[in-house]
């Protein structure tokens, strides 16, 4: 598999993503990408449109980005992303916990509206949520987007740095599922659990190494180390507790279209780490276009 190139964490418009899951592969084709991973939040929604619009020569690894608490180690409570690949959509743990999801994610994009509009910004709650795709998977970037249509700011950057970063004025928290929970359902329903973006200091209050090795002994089976959020010193030590506990190794864009400056694969994981994945998984094969 030299030359392959996989990239195993990307977004479409079902949820904060800009592409349609049929462009997010197709794009992905033609970006010279030969694996994707479609991973959006809280939700499979996009999976069948994917699969359709499945270029030749692209394999999907259908799957979806969980949010979820975690105990940060240091007597805290924090936010933790985990990536789950190739479980069955149809297992009614997940099916229940992820319509849920879904429901607090919109609950709290409304009220994060409201307040905006309570403060005298042109903000619509009515037409924020409006706006949103069918079934999607609702997220701030959607209230970045409904910022930047307003004139408020030029960019989903801008508009999360003034209006929608973790801890700012308009920032709600939403009822995560608790990470171990999370790694056992998906663990259940066949499927592989990798830890995403673990050291993103920029996202917020991080986990402990420590934390990290209580996961994996409670099944998770990666960590995602090559990230556009993570910086050299982050990758160093992600790489070496990845090495101590004998878990895989990814590296993924996460992409999101137009909401992200990053390309898809800009950052990507080496075939053989892909196969150690891929071989726990028994919850949905891969497909090949």
């Amino acid at each position: 598999m030299a030359g392959v190139r996989i990239d195993l964490h990307t977004h479409s418009s079902v949820s904060d993503g800009t592409d349609t899951p049929a462009e997010l592969v197709a794009n992905a084709a033609a970006g010279g990408l030969d694996v994707v991973a479609l991973t959006d939040h809280d939700t499979t929604k996009g999976w069948a449109a994917a699969t359709e619009a499945l270029p030749a020569g692209l394999t999907l690894v259908r799957g979806a980005e969980l949010s979820c608490t975690s105990p940060d180690g240091r007597g805290n409570t924090c936010t933790v992303h985990v990536l789950a690949y190739l479980f069955d959509p149809d297992s009614a743990p997940i099916v229940a916990e992820q319509h849920r999801l879904r429901g607090e994610r919109r609950h709290r994009l409304r009220r994060m509206a409201i307040q905006m509009r309570a403060d005298g910004l042109p903000i619509d709650p009515d037409e924020v949520m409006d706006g949103l795709p069918a079934g999607s998977s609702a997220g701030r970037p959607h209230l970045a987007m409904a910022l930047q249509r307003a004139g408020l700011v030029t960019s989903v950057g801008e508009a999360f740095d003034r209006y929608l970063n973790n801890g700012g004025r308009y920032y709600l928290p939403k009822a995560d599922t608790p990470v171990r929970d999370a790694i056992q359902m998906i663990n259940d329903a066949g499927g592989v659990t990798v830890l995403a973006h673990a050291f993103a200091q920029t996202r917020g209050r991080i986990v402990t190494e420590d934390v990290i090795r209580d996961l994996a002994a409670a099944g998770l089976a990666g960590i995602e180390v090559d990230h556009p959020d993570h910086d050299a010193a982050a990758r160093a030590r992600l790489r070496a507790l990845a090495t101590e506990l004998g878990l895989p190794v990814t590296g993924s864009s996460d992409y999101h279209g137009r909401n992200k400056v990053v390309r898809l694969g800009e950052e990507t994981t080496a075939p053989d780490m892909f196969d150690a994945i891929a071989e726990r998984a028994t919850g949905a094969p891969l497909l090949v276009g």
